[in-house]
């Protein structure tokens, strides 16, 4: 017999509603980068054979940029257990922050740089930060 992941129709409905790809957060730095002139792919695998995907992946300069949901990815500010389904979300949670780590890993020992924000970090302060690298790591270019 099926058993239901959520706790309840509601919070399904909840959850099949949040967004994989194109949060506000993302969309807000994206357009940043965007508008000081880099150019990237979005939701891209940096490896082929890692089923993993970027938010915004730097090819040529073999930059990597994850921004990791508060509240999927365990954000030490703001996340909290919810208090039902417990063993379910402490599992998933667990194993999503496994999968961020393994990920990191694995894309620097093949030299990539890997940076990590939280989508409540300031989109300018990740933006910056953003360009700031994919430039230094440009072929070709010094800074």
């Amino acid at each position: 017999m099926y058993t239901p992941w959520a706790s309840s129709d509601a919070a399904r409905k909840t959850m099949q509603g949040n967004r994989g790809r194109d949060t506000k957060a993302e969309l807000a730095v994206r357009r940043l980068v965007h508008a000081a002139g880099l150019r990237y792919r979005v939701n891209a695998r940096p490896e082929p054979d890692l089923r993993r995907t970027a938010d915004l992946l730097f090819t040529r300069a073999r930059v990597a940029v994850f921004i990791d949901g508060c509240y999927w990815h365990g954000c030490p500010e703001h996340f909290s257990m919810p208090a039902t389904n417990l063993d379910y979300w402490s599992t998933k949670i667990g194993r999503n922050q496994a999968r961020d780590l393994e990920t990191t890993t694995v894309l620097e020992a093949r030299g990539w740089l890997v940076l990590r924000f939280w989508e409540h970090d300031p989109p300018a302060t990740v933006a910056e930060r953003i360009a700031e690298q994919v430039l230094a790591r440009r072929p070709g270019v010094s800074v």
